[in-house]
């Protein structure tokens, strides 16, 4: 007879408690997650059939609290693996062990006698020690070259990954917490400094794994927003829609700053640029202005260091240009760079870029060429591609006038050794 194959685990929780296809489980799922409150969660039965394979997926966390709520087992008794490694309970510890069949140790592919477990608990202080590393990470991107600091911000992420299995209670919190930050900010590097929208699009998904195990809501949403970003620049304004809806919604389950809600009217209003969409950006841009004139309560989290007024300003100029309302995209562009502070230098080039972008649309190719100097000036300081990406357009743009004595300096500077290898490099 045929061993079985599979998750076998979640095959027999499913029969167990009743449900004798895989479309019944996938129908009780989706009932249940409306039961306990979890909207807009569908399960088909192709997501049961994934989780039942061989190498199921780890779930999303409404999908782990709907599937851990209904069956009445453990991600880990389902068949379930976390991307950071088991965390089963032995003896009320976490343990990292040899593998096991049956009661006899696995060394060297041949069963030995039973040998003590030995376990690893990691002492109170290692969430706020892992964090602190995560801190300094988030402020060194802002002067670090992105390729250079990427190698030790995945490091650090995998860091937490063998940690957690061996944290308990707030310390498990702690450290997932600070993960969830260190693969956000992984995912962004890969997607604004590296251009590699995939890898980036899987990181920010390890990143949500991680704000599901802290629980964190806040996180949650900023990591979805970002997700919103992968499809929107791409001109799929359904897909980026749905992951800011999936942004609000996470939003709403904890306390949120102005700051942070204007963030996601910004971002969406970015998504809605790139489909051609601007009226509806501007839209979104004004209401996230009154939201921050307003204010609330609420206190911004430390990680929040992407967004201010003055980015605020840089995504109305962005919009107003694209829209064709020349005078008012200088004003607004003009007005981030005053309110610029140092610590947001990195994102002056995209500025500088997209003012010489309004000045070249205005017929003015000296000024445009200008801005352009400037923001190559910045990118050697402070490398980033989303900058270099608004220079790149703004010389095409230049086209008609590449016989002036302007246009050619500029590409004497946009084709130099030192900027030609760091984009090919890049």
């Amino acid at each position: 007879m045929p061993r079985p194959t599979g998750n076998i685990r979640l095959k027999a929780a499913r029969v167990a408690a009743g449900f004798n296809s895989q479309q019944h489980l996938a129908d009780a799922l989706t009932q249940h997650a409306k039961e306990m409150g979890v909207r807009g969660l569908s399960i088909g039965v192709r997501q049961v059939r994934r989780w039942e394979s061989d190498n199921p997926p780890w779930p999303q966390p409404d999908c782990q609290r709907v599937l851990v709520h209904l069956l009445g087992q453990s991600m880990e008794a389902l068949g379930f693996t976390p991307p950071w490694g088991s965390d089963r309970p032995q003896h009320a510890e976490h343990a990292r062990r040899t593998p096991v069949i049956g009661d006899r140790t696995v060394l060297g592919g041949r069963a030995s006698l039973p040998r003590k477990v030995v376990v690893t608990r990691q002492p109170s202080t290692v969430g706020v020690d892992f964090m602190a590393v995560t801190r300094s990470h988030r402020r060194l991107y802002w002067s670090v070259a992105p390729a250079e600091l990427h190698p030790a911000v995945v490091a650090h992420a995998t860091l937490g990954c063998a940690l957690l299995p061996e944290t308990t209670d707030s310390s498990r919190r702690e450290v997932a917490a600070a993960m969830a930050e260190t693969y956000l900010l992984a995912g962004r590097i890969e997607f604004f400094d590296l251009r590699e929208p995939s890898t980036a699009n899987d990181t920010l998904l390890l990143a949500l794994q991680a704000a599901g195990e802290a629980d964190d809501a806040l996180i949650g949403s900023a990591i979805i927003a970002h997700m919103a970003f992968v499809p929107g620049w791409v001109a799929d304004r359904d897909g980026a829609l749905e992951r800011m809806t999936a942004a609000r919604t996470y939003a709403r389950r904890a306390p949120a700053s102005a700051e942070f809600l204007a963030w996601l009217d910004a971002v969406e209003a970015e998504c809605e640029t790139r489909s051609g969409n601007t009226r509806t950006a501007l839209h979104l841009l004004g209401h996230a202005e009154d939201i921050l004139a307003t204010g609330n309560e609420c206190p911004s989290p430390e990680w929040l260091d992407w967004f201010s007024p003055a980015r605020l300003a840089a995504f109305k100029g962005n919009t107003q240009m694209i829209a064709g309302h020349l005078p008012q995209a200088r004003e607004s562009l003009l007005r981030a760079l005053a309110a610029m502070t140092p610590a947001e230098d990195k994102q002056r080039s995209v500025v500088y870029g997209d003012l010489a972008a309004v000045e070249a649309t205005s017929g003015n190719p000296e000024q445009a060429c200008e801005y352009a100097g400037k923001a190559l000036d910045q990118l050697a300081v402070t490398w980033y591609a989303t900058g270099m990406d608004r220079v790149r357009e703004v010389r095409r743009a230049l086209a008609p006038h590449q016989a002036e004595r302007c246009v050619r300096d500029l590409d004497d500077r946009l084709y130099d050794w030192s900027t030609t290898l760091s984009a090919l490099g890049r």
